[in-house]
């Protein structure tokens, strides 16, 4: 889907006659039926101007050209492509990247610059990373790049067309080399030169029939893509399916290769505790169904979990490892599967209020999903559901699964991986947080899992720190009972977990926030920070723990949720928790001790090998404690 597709020349007279921000605002309103904002049609207006004239002074006049061009199954729009012929008659195309900055500042990240945006100073990706990104998905996933033969050799650039360069410049700092080798930036001084880079690639001009290659072309992983995931996947040890997941995993094969003989959509709804390994099947299903050629995604309501995922498969991972609102302008059966991983996490909507008009697509967001696929297989657990805007039930995925003409089918996973293969364990917890009924009524030392219940956070964090001494993994995490801010000016975390008791000073920053301000050197984003380093040094809260696992867990209960020997029941405190959603007044107290419980659930089975608990609250302590043998 693009905005505008034509000739070089056509666009030239078209800019010259300023016409094209009127054609594009029209083509804006046909697709999406909204008025384009006002700031995109600003940036129309100058670089587009900018970009012609480049291309009318280097003579590029038998050439096609796309703008806006979005890029297959994401909300990402190119800004400009122009293809062509080399002077071997070989097709080409360069994907151009127009940028209205002025200046820039260095960053610490390292893909990332500081520039103006919005009023305020910002991270942003680099020129060159952002438009290497668009070039390598475009490599990856569209067939008129991918082919076997006569692909449409693909090249990138950016223009700041109101840029000044220094020679100590943020965008040229020597960390970016490698990148402004392979992805060029042009300057308003360079605009010569962007013209003779263009012109080496696409000299021979005949490209009209490239446009053509491209606008009929279709989303279709590359071989290399498939490769690349298979053999990442297949050399992780951890990634062997065991009994009903192999089970689960051939039966979702086989639903595959029916829906796509039969045309039958179909859903499959596979439930399983934390630790039974959904994440598993998930993953090795997206390896060896793309290796088949199938067209597969794997989507979940986790940005920590999906980023993660992404920063392990490299940039290659961002075309396959996506987010469930991601697909609310997909075509309908565009994927051949859709693997959604902690679909319990899955909203009532994909649209906020900064969504744009054109990302709307007027049904929830389980539509969206099942409407994405020709089969979409739900990975849930009805226990982990945390806040009340999450929809994803098994009772509501099954209907809405049935309400759209879809072949439901149901597997269950009951083993256990996690909590050292200790099923009683999770059986205790949910049995003591009240969750269910379940024959384990006492813990006992002798099970094989390290649960113990600690006086202070203060010997929790000393716990910790002693399996990270001996090369394990750990984090601290907590209930949402205090504040979360943002950082400083310079990037430093605000020490919101505060416990002062006597015997006990405890403060701790929260994980960063998803946010674009800097990070001071050390913390981790909010993505990252179960798998940095850095990391072990601030608080998790469920919504950046939920999906992932470490050898050892250390969880501060707050006051959310209590115990009552008086009542003998759980007992919601909404005043407690900084949960918004969980101050509502519309939730009975009922709904929010479900919330609470499923919460201290989560972070209480995050551990491989062990678990660390503080509670703030002494008589919901010593309820976890009568729940214990004692030696």
């Amino acid at each position: 889907m693009r905005l505008y597709a034509g000739s070089s020349a056509e666009f030239i007279t078209a800019t010259a006659h300023q016409a094209i921000v009127g054609l594009l605002k029209q083509a804006y309103f046909e697709q999406y039926r909204d008025q384009a904002r006002e700031g995109e049609i600003l940036s129309w207006q100058n670089s587009l101007q900018a970009v012609s004239e480049v291309f009318q002074q280097a003579g590029l006049l038998d050439h096609g050209v796309l703008l806006e061009y979005q890029l297959p199954l994401t909300s990402k729009r190119l800004d400009c492509l122009i293809c062509g012929t080399d002077i071997r008659q070989e097709p080409r195309a360069v994907i151009i990247e127009l940028k209205q900055w002025s200046r820039t500042e260095p960053s610490a990240g390292q893909h990332e610059v500081v520039t103006w945006l919005d009023g305020a100073k910002k991270d942003v990706l680099h020129p060159s990373a952002q438009v290497g990104q668009y070039r390598s998905y475009l490599r990856e996933v569209h067939t008129a790049f991918n082919g076997e033969s006569d692909r449409i050799k693909l090249h990138a650039c950016s223009y700041l067309h109101n840029y000044h360069f220094g020679a100590a410049d943020a965008v040229l700092a020597p960390k970016f080399d490698r990148l402004l080798e392979s992805f060029p930036v042009f300057g308003q001084q360079q605009r010569t030169e962007l013209g003779d880079f263009l012109q080496r690639r696409l000299g021979g001009g005949q490209g009209l029939e490239p446009l053509r290659r491209i606008e009929q072309g279709r989303y279709a992983p590359s071989k290399k893509l498939l490769d690349h995931v298979v053999s990442l996947i297949d050399t992780d040890a951890t990634y062997v399916l065991l009994d009903e997941q192999m089970l689960v995993y051939d039966q979702v094969f086989a639903a595959v290769l029916a829906a796509r003989e039969s045309g039958q959509k179909t859903a499959i709804l596979v439930k399983g505790g934390p630790g039974t390994g959904k994440s598993v099947v998930a993953l090795n299903l997206l390896a060896d169904l793309m290796s088949q050629g199938y067209k597969a995604h794997y989507a979940t309501g986790s940005k920590a979990f999906t980023e993660t995922l992404r920063d392990k498969f490299g940039w290659r991972g961002r075309s396959f490892f996506t987010y469930f609102n991601a697909y609310a302008t997909a075509p309908e059966n565009a994927l051949d599967v859709l693997l959604c991983d902690e679909a319990h996490r899955i909203r009532s909507s994909s649209v906020d209020r900064f969504t744009a008009a054109d990302k709307r697509s007027g049904l929830n967001q389980v539509q969206e999903l099942l409407r994405a696929a020709m089969v979409t297989v739900f990975f849930l657990d009805d226990f982990q559901r945390v806040r009340p805007g999450e929809i994803g039930s098994y009772d509501m995925l099954r209907q809405e699964a049935e309400q759209a003409g879809a072949v439901v089918k149901e597997h269950e996973l009951e083993a256990q991986f996690r909590c050292s293969g200790s099923s009683g364990f999770i059986n205790w917890l949910d049995n003591t947080l009240g969750i269910k009924r379940t024959a384990n009524v006492l813990w006992g030392t002798g099970e094989g899992y390290d649960f113990r219940i600690v006086p202070t956070p203060m010997a929790v964090e000393e716990l910790l720190q002693s399996q990270l001494q001996q090369g394990h993994t750990a984090r601290m995490v907590a209930g949402f009972c205090w504040p979360w801010s943002e950082p400083t000016d310079e990037g430093y975390l605000v020490e919101d977990v505060v416990i002062e008791q006597p015997g006990i000073s405890y403060r701790r920053p929260w994980n960063a926030k998803s946010t674009k301000k800097r990070l001071a050197p050390g913390i981790p984003k909010s993505s990252l920070w179960a798998t940095e380093p850095g990391g072990f040094e601030q608080v998790g809260c469920v919504f950046t723990a939920q999906g992932f696992e470490f050898d050892y867990v250390g969880v501060i209960v707050g006051r959310d949720l209590t115990y009552r020997f008086a009542q003998q029941s759980w007992m919601a405190n909404s005043q407690a928790t900084h949960d918004s959603s969980l101050k509502q007044s519309r939730l009975t107290d009922q709904e929010r001790v479900e919330f609470f419980r499923n919460t201290y659930k989560v972070l209480m089975t995050r551990g491989m090998k062990g678990c660390y608990v503080y509670f703030e609250d002494e008589e919901t302590g010593q309820f976890f404690r009568s729940r214990m043998e004692t030696s």
